[in-house]
């Protein structure tokens, strides 16, 4: 099979950590054949979708990343195209999205180029409202200062963000809070997304990978003790965990919806069993769990890529 990964210079790859290296290793050693190319560098002649391509190989030694030389590939020719380009979610991503709309109905798109659209990583969770902490979207100061008041601690996030970007405390006794709330909401001028403060975010949060609507695993990222953020790419540490009974039922809950927006393969958040962000640009975090659990998860993707890759699951 060959399988086309739409992404960032590959050779920005950390091989210890990101989930499109292990994705790559994963599909070679199963004996596919793996390209890469920039959302740039796809381009569609009428509804002829194609994207000038470059075979990529990784592996654990050094050189980490060998590249080929470029050549012109026909997009519906391929078995699955794997968007793996990092937020934001800008206007090029957009047309990306649009792009690859043309072949979602020939060849596998993970994640559904419609669905890509669909879901901002912030506003989507809101249809899973019952599930999440008390949250507010506004770009108005005071109503998020009216928020602080009653919580007396929470957590302001930009809707573009992504790896703890942005991310802020406020608080009823912080005399920043007012500054804070004015730059992220630029003013009154731009949407923000305020939460409440979850106390368990000082055991961490999970990073759960959804696969097709099911829980493939998870981690549990701990925050620096000078940080409320446990991303890993600001400093979170990684550790062991498992689900709980409760944990799972959302997780089960959610993903009936993810798979009806062809939003395959998702990373989403947990705090004190509350769920607060669906990830589904570039989920991250599946090497994290390969090593936690001693299995290779990134396989079981592969899999299931292999099995769908000619039928595509139908949208709703």
């Amino acid at each position: 099979m060959r399988f086309l990964f739409v992404m960032d210079p590959a050779e920005s790859m950390l091989p210890d950590k990101d989930t499109s290296f292990a994705l790559m290793r994963a599909a070679i050693a199963r004996g596919h054949e793996t390209l890469h190319c920039l959302p740039r560098q796809v381009m569609n002649y009428g509804r002829d979708v194609r994207a000038v391509a470059r075979p990529i190989r990784v592996a654990n030694a050094t050189p980490h990343v060998v590249m080929g030389e470029p050549s012109e590939v026909e997009i519906a020719a391929l078995d699955a195209v794997l968007i793996r380009k990092d937020p934001p979610f800008d206007t090029p991503y957009a047309y990306l999205t649009q792009q690859l709309d043309l072949v979602s109905s020939e060849t596998l798109v993970v994640n559904s180029p419609r669905g890509l659209r669909d879901a901002n990583e912030k506003l989507f969770t809101f249809h899973f409202a019952e599930h999440m902490p008390r949250s507010l979207v506004t770009a108005e100061p005071k109503r998020i200062l009216d928020f602080v008041a009653e919580v007396s601690h929470a957590v302001l996030k930009p809707l573009d963000g992504a790896g703890g970007s942005g991310v802020v405390a406020l608080s009823t006794e912080d005399r920043n809070t007012r500054a804070l709330v004015d730059l992220l909401t630029k003013e009154g001028r731009q949407l923000a997304l305020v939460q409440e403060f979850l106390p368990g975010i000082r055991e961490g949060d999970k990073r759960v990978i959804v696969l097709d609507g099911k829980p493939l695993g998870a981690i549990l990222r701990v925050p620096r003790a000078d940080d409320i953020r446990a991303n890993i790419h600001v400093g979170g540490s990684v550790e062991k965990t498992l689900l709980t009974p409760e944990e799972d039922a959302i997780v089960r809950d959610v993903g009936k919806t993810l798979r009806k927006h062809g939003l395959f393969f998702v990373g989403l958040d947990l705090i004190g069993g509350r769920l607060i962000e669906v990830n589904v640009t570039s989920p991250t975090g599946i090497q994290e769990l390969g090593r936690t659990t001693g299995t290779t998860p990134e396989q079981d993707v592969i899999i299931w890529i292999e099995q769908n890759s000619k039928s595509p699951p139908a949208l709703q």
